[in-house]
């Protein structure tokens, strides 16, 4: 079959790229890049990521001597655009809510404070905790 004499070709190292968009992608002497720092040949994997077997680990692969692959983005251009959207109507309900106070604010005043007269028989009525 054509198809397994590729790979077999490809195994050998000996498959005819010329004129293809695949030979603009093939990579002679490279390099393994991860967390920014780039895997050598002669370190064992484990000395970068550990020994727990179920550590996942996506490399990506430069040609030999170029500087380190770009970061991923952390999240897409539509989550981050959901985020800032939900963000703002965070803001705005939190806006409306201030703006709509009923009155409560009398609550923190400190003649609202049920433990005022026992705080008064204590000698603790007006203390500070931060610096002079």
């Amino acid at each position: 079959s054509t198809q397994s004499t590729g790979v077999q070709m490809e195994f050998d190292n000996e498959e005819d790229l010329s004129g293809t968009q695949a030979s603009l992608e093939v990579i002679e002497q490279g390099a393994l890049w991860w967390a920014g720092k780039e895997l050598l040949p002669e370190k064992l994997l484990s000395d970068y990521v550990g020994k727990n077997e179920k550590t996942k680990v996506i490399v990506k692969l430069t040609k030999k001597g170029s500087s380190a692959p770009g970061r991923e983005q952390v999240m897409s251009e539509e989550e981050k655009k959901q985020m800032m959207a939900w963000q703002y109507r965070k803001q705005e309900e939190m806006k409306k809510l201030h703006e709509a106070d009923d009155g409560d604010d009398y609550y923190n005043s400190p003649w609202a404070n049920s433990n005022n007269l026992k705080n008064q028989f204590h000698g603790i009525g007006n203390i500070k905790w931060g610096p002079k």
